[in-house]
């Protein structure tokens, strides 16, 4: 631990309650809002923003120890409160962010990155905030607490980053998933693990009730977004991208939502580098949800003045098939905050922004098909311009959704058009035959 600096559990509300990060606790005893992680801005400013800088450009050489993870090499902001020996990591963040070609026809992106928060160790940027969670547990059980075994709902991706970072540090794991709504590779992933896999014949948003009744009543802790422990690892997000773009803000950020802690997350990232002077302004936000699982887009309709769940429709944007996020009051002030916006995409859409950045070389998930598919309406609105510098956050690999692509390529997803599917040809066992299909696709490209 670094006792310079500190941080704790405060009300979001703003009541002031405060609590200590090693107390179980995910909502305010005095009025039962979220809670969020401080910290101790004053001295953390102690340290000027250059030299933060430099810090954080010299720790991303490290090839072991904390700093090896993209998100323990900023400790300091974000979990100062662990010791070193309770650090549990799988070297996750340091993710890619990579500079594509516009992949839309006839539209102009000509400063377009995607932020691949996928190609981490579970293939999902959860693995940012389980680390965290994860770390803090075990700091806790070395202190003394009890703590049974640790907890989640999940619609996947979760699940997966929970189990991996419970069995690193050797700690009884517990998910909750919605039966046959999540893809085999997901499922696979806590089996793999050893964690105890509860298929409840439910919806996430079923699962999440029942995961929050198990953790108040008998002591489990939860790893779900409500712990504000998930979002500090999250925001290192924003700080990377930052980083990657030699200390420069993108104009937009775009991010898919579902139960919405990724939006809030990166705000804080954004906002934490503001107040210590790393950048000077705040990027617009634009939360990215399905038609289908919409709640907080029609919020936005209504400029937020009031918020609805809805029961989250069937999507192929699997993990965001969320009705009631429970970051919703979080990711509302977030993109108060940035001037942000919600969009909302078809399932058409996704699939059609998907098969187009595949073409870039990309193998996209359908959850950063919708942050495209709802990029390509900002811009073909004109409310993104051609040279505004866009970030895309890619959430997940796209070999957890290998029946996604294939359904595509194969003309199997029902009552979607795949004007690029590309399935393969079946050629005699012929040179000539060979030949004739290679020429064929040359003089077709």
């Amino acid at each position: 631990m670094n006792a310079r600096y500190n941080s704790w559990l405060q009300c979001f509300a703003g009541c002031d309650e405060r609590y200590g990060l090693d107390e179980i606790i995910y909502r305010c005893r005095k009025c039962n809002s979220l809670l969020e992680v401080r910290h101790d801005l004053q001295a953390l400013a102690g340290t000027g923003p250059e030299e933060w800088k430099s810090r954080f450009s010299e720790r991303w050489r490290a090839v072991s120890g904390p700093d090896a993870s993209g998100v323990w090499a900023k400790k300091e902001w974000v979990c100062p409160n662990v010791a070193d020996e309770n650090i549990v990591s799988l070297h996750e963040g340091y993710t890619p962010l990579l500079k594509i070609n516009s992949p839309f026809d006839n539209l102009e992106l000509n400063n377009l990155s995607v932020k691949l928060c996928g190609n981490t160790h579970t293939g999902s940027f959860k693995d940012l905030g389980l680390t965290v969670l994860v770390s803090m547990v075990r700091q806790m059980r070395a202190a003394g607490r009890d703590i049974p075994a640790v907890a989640c709902a999940s619609t996947g991706d979760t699940s997966a980053a929970l189990a991996a970072y419970c069995a690193r540090a050797g700690l009884p794991c517990i998910v909750f998933l919605p039966e046959g709504k999540i893809t085999p590779a997901q499922l696979v992933q806590p089996l793999a693990n050893n964690a105890l896999t509860l298929a409840i014949d439910t919806d996430f948003d079923g699962c999440m009730e029942l995961v929050q009744r198990v953790t108040t009543n008998e002591n489990i802790y939860l790893a779900n977004s409500m712990n504000s422990l998930r979002v500090e690892g999250q925001k290192t997000v924003a700080v990377e991208i930052v980083q990657q773009l030699n200390w420069e803000v993108p104009d937009w950020v775009v991010i898919p939502g579902g139960n919405l802690g990724n939006v809030s997350a990166l705000g804080l990232g954004f906002d934490m580098m503001l107040r210590l002077g790393l950048i000077d302004h705040l990027p617009r936000i634009c939360c990215a949800q399905s038609e289908r699982a919409n709640p907080l887009y029609r919020s936005y309709l209504k400029d937020f003045e009031r918020f609805e769940p809805v029961k989250a429709g069937k999507t192929l944007a699997s993990a965001i098939q969320i009705g009631n996020p429970v970051s919703i009051s979080k990711a509302i002030k977030t993109l108060k905050d940035t001037g942000g916006i919600v969009e909302q995409v078809s399932e058409q859409q996704i699939v059609d922004a998907c098969a187009a950045t595949d073409r870039e070389g990309l193998f996209t998930c359908p959850h950063t098909g919708v942050a495209l598919g709802a990029l390509r309406k900002l811009a073909e609105e004109e409310i993104v311009a051609p040279d505004d510098n866009v970030v895309v956050i890619s959430t997940a690999h796209g070999l957890k959704f290998s029946r996604f692509k294939t359904d595509y390529h194969w003309g199997q997803q029902e009552q979607l058009d795949n004007p690029r599917a590309n399935p393969p040809i079946r050629v005699k066992d012929s040179y000539d035959a060979v030949l004739a299909a290679i020429n064929d696709r040359i003089r077709r490209h």
